[in-house]
């Protein structure tokens, strides 16, 4: 994308594939080293392995050098990057999948030899330790190569990871066990340790990177959307072609039940499309000589001849997909508690072991004792509870989660949940049904049920959604048959029923605009269709997309826990009032498009709140991908569902609640899940430090750490939902 500023420079803005980022000091250290270039203004998001640069007067070549230089490598995004992407990552996981299967087995039996060390035998139940060291070897240095990578670039960076943990204890760990093997000294050995801690945390990134990789499903799901070919009109003659062969000015044929393959201008022909994936407006929209169609719409009942305007990345289509690249490209404004830890709890760590080295070698003149006591500092500070503190937790209450209807697909969104402080609603699909529904029959020149009876009979062989609603407002009605039906795209239909020539269609069409009753019912938000013989109207039908019925107490139970609600919508003002009254909500934006929801998004979380947002459709993806945390209702589109971060799947705003308590609950057992964990490193390092903790028993409370955080983290399997609470806040577990 090329941009004009002020002074006549291009700038311009290029997405780079980025490879070999492992944690979350990848990401920042690299957008630090992009943005201390000369001309360039960096975005890297980890979790969709992107930057976003903005270049001014500088080739997109100086951003591939500068990444290589900081021990990564980019390419720019293209057509063909997604799919190549994919197939690397599929081929990655493979590997990584059967790297984890080998470190299983070398690794059981060095846990399992443990069970029989309590036994009347105690340490000759143990396997010979040159075995163990066979076994624990390729777990330490060739299954375990990538945490010395991440620790190095981690390193390099002038910071500390998870990564720099893990490598550091194992192979302080290792390093010891090996030369006690080597020069058969009378101590215990940590092959076990080392190469368990190495599993479970290669485990941990298994899930993570299996997490990662449909980070792009939202954008796929869009881009499947548009047709893949257009029938399209060359020397006079139709042709079937793709639509990559499209070019503004051509002319193309949409056939009626066809979805639109390009944006374009109508040259002849009437319709009603469908654009509810784009403007969520639930009515399907007239369109005549003249008006504008998009690409990945439905066509209804008539044919469109129509010019093409904006074809590939000109498309609105097109944009859409942008827009949900660029909020999934933003730098969340969360940082892991684990990760800030351990850059400050590593060095000291490193500094207490060495001093407890040289202090004990100086004044008990010991080397030996000296080395077990800094291992013992070593081991004590393992990071194995560390490393479970957040993903079991995290495990369990997204299961609990799942078992609730409340499917959460990133993890961070789950921590962010609890701070909610204004939540964005999507109107069509969300708050409402999402069907049009029949709501009043007002009688002028006949009774509301022969009205009713007469305009299902007109209606009951089309599909425009408002007929449907009609002719099921009927459905317990005979219906007689209609002749010479005669449809009016836009405007309405005509026929002969009974033997009297009917029509229905829009009340300026049939001439009822003045009728005292239409505005109020405008005003209540519904849509009127007026059913009028050769003397005049017989009847107005008011039609209205009616509202859950739980959204009203859903929209107060999340006022009660101190929630702005804001409804988005891309409705008239007069419906968004009316909608919004019903359910209770005071702020609305009415008449938005797509862009304008992920705009709107953003305003709001300008105020340095946290911002969700719930949505539906195909329209809403953007916002939701823009939001802090984005909550999609399960019988939404899949485009909605993939860029959200929970999904609902019950169809039910009650279940963003539940998504928060349970985001409540999970978050407190975070917190108690590291507290365990450092407990016995406060505890314990001091000890170990005066000697008056051997490596056996820290290992052993190494290990009651991780029993610590794991049975504590199961006791999420005690929370469950509290839906239908509408009298408050639901407490915290």
């Amino acid at each position: 994308m090329n941009e004009n500023d002020k002074s006549g420079e291009t700038t311009q803005v290029v997405e780079f594939a980025i490879a070999g980022m492992t944690c979350a000091a990848c990401s920042t250290r690299l957008e630090k080293v992009l943005n201390r270039q000369p001309g360039m203004q960096a975005n890297v998001n980890l979790a969709a392995e992107r930057a976003r640069v903005r270049l001014d007067g500088v080739a997109a070549e100086a951003v591939i050098a500068a990444v290589a230089r900081a021990g990564f490598s980019a390419e720019p995004v293209d057509a063909g990057t997604r799919e190549r992407e994919k197939a690397e990552k599929q081929r990655v996981y493979r590997k990584e999948i059967r790297l984890f299967r080998i470190a299983v087995a070398l690794t059981l039996p060095l846990v399992g030899q443990m069970l029989f060390m309590f036994g009347e035998h105690g340490m000759h139940n143990e396997l010979p330790r040159w075995l163990q060291l066979a076994l624990a070897t390729p777990v330490q240095f060739w299954i375990g190569w990538r945490f010395y990578e991440g620790a190095w670039k981690a390193l390099r960076g002038g910071g500390a990871n998870m990564d720099v943990l893990v490598a550091l204890g194992t192979s302080m760990a290792w390093g010891f066990s090996t030369a006690v093997t080597v020069f058969g000294l009378d101590q215990h050995v940590y092959f076990e340790g080392g190469a368990a801690v190495i599993t479970l945390v290669l485990l941990g990134k298994l899930l993570e990177a299996r997490a990662k990789a449909r980070t792009s499903e939202a954008i796929e799901s869009l881009i499947r959307l548009q047709p893949k070919t257009a029938r399209v009109e060359r020397d006079g003659r139709w042709l079937e072609l793709p639509v990559d062969a499209l070019m503004p000015g051509d002319v193309f044929l949409v056939r009626p039940g066809e979805a639109v393959p390009v944006d374009g201008e109508v040259i002849d022909g009437e319709s009603s499309v469908d654009e509810a994936m784009l403007t969520g407006e639930s009515m399907p929209v007239g369109k005549r000589a003249g008006d504008r169609v998009f690409a990945a719409t439905a066509n209804g009942q008539g044919a469109l001849r129509c010019k093409a305007t904006g074809v590939g990345e000109q498309t609105l289509l097109a944009g859409i997909i942008r827009l949900v690249g660029e909020a999934q490209g933003s730098k969340a404004p969360v940082q892991r508690l684990a990760d800030r830890i351990s850059g400050v709890f590593v060095p000291v760590v490193c500094f207490v072991a060495l001093a407890t080295f040289a202090g004990w070698w100086w004044s008990a003149g010991d080397f030996a004792e000296a080395l077990v006591n800094a291992v013992a500092v070593l081991v004590i500070a393992c990071p194995c509870a560390l490393g479970l503190a957040t993903p079991t937790a995290i495990m369990v209450g997204t299961g609990q989660g799942a078992r609730a209807g409340i499917l959460v697909r990133n993890a961070e969104a789950l921590e962010r949940a609890e701070k909610i402080s204004v939540l964005a609603l999507d109107k069509t699909g969300t708050l409402t049904l999402g069907q049009p529904r029949v709501t009043e029959v007002l009688a002028r020149a006949t009774d509301a049920g022969r009205a009713l009876r007469l305009a299902a009979a007109l209606e009951q062989s089309s599909e425009h959604p408002l007929a449907r609603a009609v002719v099921a407002e009927a459905a317990a009605v005979d219906l007689p048959s209609v002749a010479n039906f005669r449809a009016f795209p836009g405007l309405g239909v005509a026929g002969d029923v009974d033997g009297c020539r009917l029509r229905l269609g829009s009340p300026e069409w049939l001439g009822a605009g003045d009728d005292p009753a239409l505005a109020a019912l405008r005003e209540a938000g519904k849509t009127v269709v007026v059913l009028a013989d050769e003397a005049g109207v017989l009847a107005l039908i008011a039609i209205a997309d009616a509202l859950r019925p739980t959204s009203k107490a859903a929209v107060r139970r999340l006022q009660a826990r101190g929630i702005r609600v804001v409804m988005l919508t891309g409705d008239n003002p007069a419906t968004a009032a009316a909608i919004a009254a019903q359910a209770g909500i005071a702020e609305f934006r009415a008449g938005i498009l797509p862009g304008d929801k992920a705009a709107a998004v953003n305003a709001l979380k300008s105020a340095k709140t946290v911002v969700a947002m719930v949505g539906d459709g195909i329209n809403d993806a953007p916002a939701l991908a823009a939001a802090d945390v984005g909550f999609a209702i399960g019988a939404g589109s899949d485009a909605a569902i993939e860029a959200a971060d929970l999904t609902l799947v019950r169809n039910d705003l009650h279940g963003v609640a539940d998504a928060i308590d349970l985001s409540a609950a999970t978050l407190g057992k975070i917190r108690q899940n590291l507290f365990f964990a450092f407990i016995y490193n406060v505890s314990g390092i001091p000890l170990a430090a005066m000697g008056m903790l051997n490596p056996v028993v820290a290992g052993a409370a190494m290990a009651m750490s991780s029993v610590s955080v794991v049975s504590n983290s199961l006791l999420l399997k005690r929370w469950k939902p509290r839906r239908g609470e509408t009298n408050g806040a639901a407490e915290k577990e």
